[in-house]
């Protein structure tokens, strides 16, 4: 056998001029996601070569700049026609570009500029050794309570990586909703989730139970990132593909060019139905519905309060997007599968959120298992399989993160001795000590609890109208119930503060920074407007409701 023959037997003649295609960007339409990523790496930049005492202020400018930028963005894109007319698929398939997406995406970037102003509150607590503390560790490497900890307390360090934390979060939060198939879904959740770990642990106070709190999101996250993988290592097998759009086709069974050695798999409903529960659980888990709430409240409690706001109000807005996306977008073929789940999921949520929280003592565990109730009423809006239940789901998350934000931003000022005061049993009489943040709060609690003339009210009627509209009647009747049970607690709470005596050893009301009073205001301007003059937002929303496919 010749050389040149034998030669040939392992290697084969390549056609000179064949070149490789270049993968296809639209920079311009991926541009919110990517200005908050690029300043999130800027961020590390800065920790690494600023110095110490001009960290904070380059940090907050920076991350406050990036979400303005992110935020002027996405409206340049929704005014150039993007949630509309020329909705479309970008960068090679990976992410969806339309209304949907865009509009939770300004919401986010919106709670996440509130959330920004709280974490960089620096008022609240008394000085330390001449230096202005925040809600964060002085120094996260430290172990609690040791001489290290005291030393970098002493020396006036603060935490500043919190920032470019947040601005990572908010970069997975951006593509979550986006994502147009699984693989990019499944880096998205975990982009958004790592740094929200590492953000609860990071408490000045009471840091053994914020280090708890982590470990435990940290676990279950952990596990529902597991069982999310899984789901979409089942989906490839049945579909042959991770495109939203191509599982899609044959789930319906449209699918042309059938590769012939996938064609044995395609077609397992077994694949199909087992891998789609096992994503749905990791998405229910994120928004923290029944049963995959545990983590809830022992995270909520546990974290830094402004930390507790931000991922209480953004996390479910990013969640409830994907979600929506993944039922209405890759699933809708299996609705009559799926929504009999979704119903119980929906009722068990409602009533366990609500009916738990009345034994709650702390305000930030009620506020938790609130959360949870409110996780149950947006589902009887995905569960209306409509356009209006798309538009009632987004514009209930709107309202919803900034009565959250506001809310928890309230809790952070009233403080005793040990830090917060988060016993409801401190909150009697504040009504008369502090007569405008207990207003406030009572502003926040009317919005939970869905009273007329404020956001949550114009939310639920969204929802309920919605389901009951898309054949859920009995959906509507247990939300109804569900709210009123909620209504008891919430007023529980304003009468404690307006019509109970105060406590001589009661707590004291800080008085915050300009930033937080901007988070606060977010929160009341939009609760009362999204109340009082609701038709604007709710024609927003239903312009931005349908989903490209």
């Amino acid at each position: 056998m010749s050389a040149a023959a034998v030669h040939s037997l392992w290697t084969t003649a390549v056609d000179p001029i064949a070149k490789i295609d270049a993968p296809k960007i639209e920079y311009g339409q991926l541009s919110p996601a990517l200005i908050v990523i690029g300043a999130a790496l800027a961020g590390v930049l800065v920790e690494a070569f600023v110095p110490r005492r001009s960290r904070y202020h380059a940090q907050l400018i920076l991350s406050a700049a990036a979400l303005c930028a992110a935020f002027a963005a996405v409206v340049a894109l929704a005014a150039g026609g993007y949630g509309t007319t020329k909705a479309h698929i970008a960068a090679m398939g990976a992410i969806a570009v339309d209304g949907p997406a865009l509009f939770l995406q300004g919401t986010i970037l919106l709670a996440g500029l509130a959330g920004l102003f709280t974490f960089a509150e620096r008022r609240l607590d008394p000085a330390a050794h001449g230096n202005r503390v925040d809600s964060f560790a002085a120094q996260a490497a430290a172990v609690p309570g040791s001489d290290n900890e005291q030393a970098a307390v002493k020396a006036g360090f603060a935490t500043t990586e919190v920032f470019p934390l947040l601005l990572f979060a908010v970069g997975g939060m951006l593509v979550f909703p986006s994502a147009n198939d699984l693989l990019t879904l499944f880096v998205a959740l975990e982009v958004l989730s790592l740094p929200l770990y590492l953000l609860c642990a990071l408490a000045r106070r009471k840091r053994l139970m914020s280090q708890e709190a982590a470990v435990k999101y940290f676990l279950l996250g952990a596990f529902a990132s597991a069982f999310t993988l899984f789901g979409i290592a089942l989906l490839y097998g049945y579909a042959g593909s991770v495109s939203y759009a191509r599982i899609a086709q044959v789930v319906d069974g449209t699918a042309t060019d059938v590769d012939p050695a996938l064609a044995g798999t395609m077609g397992n409903d077994a694949l199909l139905l087992i891998g789609s529960a096992m994503i749905v659980m990791g998405l229910l888990f994120k928004v923290g519905a029944v049963p995959f709430h545990m983590w809830t409240p022992d995270v909520y409690q546990g974290a830094p309060t402004p930390v507790t706001g931000f991922m209480a109000a953004a996390t479910k807005v990013a969640a409830f997007g994907a979600l929506l996306r993944l039922l209405y977008v890759v699933l809708p073929g299996l609705r009559w599968d799926w929504r009999p789940v979704m119903w119980a999921v929906a009722v068990i949520t409602m009533l366990g959120g609500a009916i738990v929280a009345i034994t709650q003592t702390d305000i930030k565990r009620l506020l938790a298992y609130s959360s949870i109730a409110h996780a149950g009423f947006i589902l009887a809006g995905v569960i209306a399989t409509s356009k209006e239940g798309v538009s009632s789901v987004l514009f209930y998350l709107a309202g919803y993160s900034f009565v959250t934000i506001g809310a928890f931003a309230v809790v952070t000022l009233v403080r005793d001795a040990g830090g917060e005061a988060t016993h409801l049993s401190k909150w009697a009489g504040l009504g008369r000590r502090s007569p405008l943040v207990a207003a406030v709060f009572a502003v926040f609690l009317l919005a939970f609890a869905g009273i007329p003339l404020t956001s949550g009210f114009a939310g639920k009627f969204a929802v309920f109208k919605a389901a009951a509209d898309g054949g859920a009647a009995p959906l509507v009747v247990v939300g109804v119930i569900s709210s009123a049970i909620a209504a008891f607690f919430y007023i529980r709470v304003i009468v404690l503060m307006f019509f109970s005596e105060p406590r001589p050893d009661g707590p004291t009301v800080a008085v915050p920074s300009p930033l937080t009073m901007v988070a606060i205001g977010m929160g009341v301007a939009v609760t009362l407007v999204l109340g009082v003059a609701p038709q604007y937002f709710l024609d927003l929303a239903g312009q931005a409701g349908v989903f490209v496919r």
